[in-house]
């Protein structure tokens, strides 16, 4: 099957890794890829719908590899955070508690070490890669210049336990970015917790629908999602080509 696709190049990515980096975007308008444009970048990327197995097939042709599977979730907020809420104990008259600059180094050093495993991974990435990713990824989500808030849950003696921050996608929807309990605080119901508060600040903010996507090997995720009352929208396989 040939492949039409324009190739977008990523200049952040590129410069950020280390690495010329490029992203398809496929469309019927969109000349046949060649194994010549490809080979242009060191790393191309791209992502399918899971049930379009023939774009799949024709990408395998190109040189493409399967990185990592990815389900998209879809929470309406009225019903969800109640639910959460009722579960958790967590009642809407407590503050929701905004990470600041101070809670920078915290944050960077936590998600470095959560977030080892992604789709940013070897071969085609260096090991400390994907955690270089997310700890730039929590940073701007504090200040505010990608995504718009990062939240946080704290324990009893005011030390951060867990973390989530969220993106206003317009259309009365926002998505979550990033959500996780910091090391040693596991099984501690703090992602019920993340959820209930990500869901709180989207009713503040007259937000309807909160989205989050999660790699399909990420079963403690998949879990908490479902249980909090989201429903899978749609899924997708990542393919690297480098």
């Amino acid at each position: 099957m040939s492949i039409r696709a324009n190739i977008e190049s990523l200049a952040w990515d590129s410069q950020f890794f280390g690495l010329p980096t490029a992203r398809l975007n496929f469309s019927l308008q969109a000349s046949v890829l060649t194994t010549a444009q490809l080979d242009e970048y060191a790393l191309v990327q791209a992502k399918v719908p899971a049930q379009q197995m023939d774009t799949i097939d024709g990408l395998s042709a190109l040189g493409f590899s399967l990185v990592e599977g990815e389900a998209d979730f879809l929470l309406p907020v009225d019903s969800g955070a109640m639910r959460c809420r009722n579960a958790t104990g967590i009642q809407s008259k407590q503050a929701l508690i905004s990470a600041t600059p101070q809670d920078i180094p915290v944050l960077t050093a936590a998600a470095a070490s959560v977030f080892k495993v992604s789709r940013f991974r070897a071969p085609w990435y260096q090991p400390d890669d994907s955690g270089r990713f997310y700890a730039a990824w929590v940073e701007k989500a504090v200040l505010g210049t990608f995504d718009h808030e990062c939240l946080l849950v704290n324990d009893e003696y005011g030390q951060i336990i867990g973390f989530v921050t969220l993106r206003d996608i317009g259309s009365h929807e926002a998505r979550i970015g990033l959500l996780a309990a910091l090391p040693g605080n596991y099984h501690r119901g703090i992602g019920k917790k993340l959820m209930s508060a990500a869901q709180r600040w989207c009713e503040n903010h007259q937000i309807q629908r909160l989205r989050v996507a999660t790699q399909i090997s990420n079963i403690t995720a998949l879990r908490l999602y479902t249980r909090s009352g989201a429903t899978i929208e749609s899924t997708a396989y990542w393919l690297y080509r480098g």
